[in-house]
């Protein structure tokens, strides 16, 4: 700070002393952090949704596109990794599009930088975003399961291959289980042949390990039909037909 005696002792009018001294202040600031002097500001990636030099991608529809391509049901707290936000941001913009599919609302992250867009008109879709095992997941409503159902059988007219077929085999033995159960069980990585099992409407979900939160599988009614049979207690005992009579797939 510039007192009267500074002033005098320099002899420069009162303007000219402010003026140099802002000069050596401007020269003298400290760099603030993620600066240089040469290069200027640093920019940075503050979340994945804003990346300097591209367009800014909306929060609703970065987890709808996560939650289009997910095989299992995605937590809020995965989902708020996967896209550096904060649970409640997700949380919030899960509600919009669960309203925005329902028809009952227009999903959309709420912008502050662009006024005077109209709201888009929402429908009811075909699909629904539904809460399962303590995570979100797309699923076809229950009104069209059976229309579904029909496409899907339609389109799948090839044979099992072997892996689907010993896939099959245990789930139908072991009901309910997980994919990681039968993964265990055969010893190889099984969700693709799971996804076809489910394409074919040979096997469906029917509820959730309470304790690790996994989906458990278990087989439809198409395979009582296919295999001409009634109930599952109807299945032919194979304890028998393995080398290890003792330990096989016979109920509990």
């Amino acid at each position: 700070m510039t007192n009267e005696t500074d002033v005098a002792a320099t002899g420069l009018p009162d303007e000219d002393v402010v003026g140099a001294e802002n000069e050596f202040d401007a020269v003298n600031e400290p760099v603030a952090s993620g600066e240089t002097e040469s290069d200027g500001p640093e920019l940075s990636i503050v979340t994945p949704l804003d990346v300097p030099g591209q367009p800014r991608l909306d929060l609703d529809r970065a987890l709808e596109a996560i939650l289009f391509i997910a095989d299992e049901p995605q937590s809020v707290v995965s989902l708020a990794a996967a896209v550096a936000r904060p649970v409640a941001e997700v949380r919030a913009a899960i509600a919009r599009l669960r309203a925005d599919y329902d028809g009952a609302g227009a999903s959309g992250e709420p912008r502050t930088d662009v006024a005077g867009e109209p709201e888009p008109r929402s429908i009811r879709r075909g699909f629904e975003l539904r809460e399962v095992g303590g995570g979100w997941r797309f699923y076809v409503r229950a009104e069209y399961d059976t229309l579904v159902a029909d496409f899907v059988l339609t389109q799948s007219s090839t044979r099992l291959s072997q892996a689907a077929l010993e896939t099959l085999s245990v789930i139908a033995y072991k009901q309910p289980i997980s994919r990681s159960q039968v993964a265990s069980i055969r010893a190889v990585n099984v969700d693709s042949v799971v996804r076809t099992l489910l394409g074919r409407g040979l096997v469906t979900e029917v509820d959730t390990d309470p304790e690790t939160g996994a989906i458990l599988y278990g087989t439809t009614e198409l395979l009582l039909t296919n295999l001409g049979i009634n109930s599952l207690d109807e299945l032919p005992h194979i304890s028998p037909l393995l080398d290890d009579g003792q330990e096989g797939f016979d109920f509990d």
